[in-house]
């Protein structure tokens, strides 16, 4: 059943592929899963679920990896301090493996993160490497995907701001709405300025009514709206509206660059 972004014909992962020692095992899986705290972090996502998927029925490779692997898996989500659950027989054919799944907006999980073992592509290719006892070994090969579905992810993020994100986020950081065409110029100067900060910006110079343009940038859900008037131009501001209601009021550009800027920051 294809459901918008969340469940597609055809998807993108953000796939790697991380091929280490026995040794190495448990510093690897630590390491992707902070990697992995990291970036739900990043996007504000703090209500999701853990599941460590253990050995089917039917499986490739011997006990001995198995166990070492949902060991390695175990113990790098008890050190990160994560409640977790067992899909007992639920890890693939070729290994077991940790799945993030995401709460959305009406308290669906959907899964995205996946850390997961493959005893089955490293014997496949050949793949060795020479040990400290000069003998050959087989190494194991850890699937990481951060994101899982690229489309999928991006589309749990839209329903968890509701299309609101935050600063550092918005596809549209600000708009810049002149009151009368007179303005327009003034208006592309605050934006250019905006711009060499890194923001991104526009100008909606439409020959709308101010509180016209206004509503329509907050259905697009654009954070800033930036007001420019007769006043404004003589005084080098802007009159500065939140997405949230909340009214600034006159503000001078550099000032406003430089809240934008340290925002954006505090965003992250």
């Amino acid at each position: 059943v294809l459901h918008g972004l969340l469940r597609v014909r055809g998807f993108t992962q953000d796939d790697a592929h991380i091929f280490c020692r026995p040794d190495q095992l448990t510093e690897e899986i630590d390491r992707a899963v902070q990697f992995a705290r990291y970036f739900l972090r990043l996007f504000g996502f703090q209500d999701y679920r853990v599941f460590i998927s253990t050995r089917p029925t039917k499986y490739v490779g011997d006990l001995e990896h198995w166990r070492r692997a949902e060991e390695a898996l175990r113990g790098a989500v008890t050190a990160a301090d994560l409640p977790y659950d067992i899909d007992e027989g639920g890890g693939v054919f070729y290994g077991p493996k940790i799945d993030v799944h995401i709460k959305d907006a009406i308290g669906r999980l959907w899964q995205l993160t996946t850390i997961q073992f493959d005893f089955n592509m490293p014997d496949r290719f050949g793949l060795t490497y020479i040990g400290e006892d000069g003998g050959q070994h087989t190494p194991y090969m850890v699937h990481r995907a951060l994101l899982g579905s690229i489309e999928r992810f991006l589309g749990v993020l839209i329903e968890h701001y509701a299309g609101a994100f935050p600063l550092w986020l918005a596809p549209l950081q600000a708009i810049v709405i002149p009151i009368a065409d007179r303005h327009n110029e003034y208006a592309h100067s605050v934006a250019t300025t905006l711009k060499e900060k890194g923001m991104r910006v526009e100008v909606d110079e439409r020959s709308e009514r101010m509180q016209g343009k206004i509503r329509d940038a907050q259905l697009k859900k654009v954070p800033y709206m930036l007001v420019v008037g007769d006043r404004e131009m003589e005084g080098g501001q802007v009159s500065a509206r939140l997405l949230n209601g909340d009214n600034i009021g006159p503000i001078t550009t550099a000032a406003l660059a430089q809240r934008l800027t340290e925002e954006a920051r505090q965003d992250i």
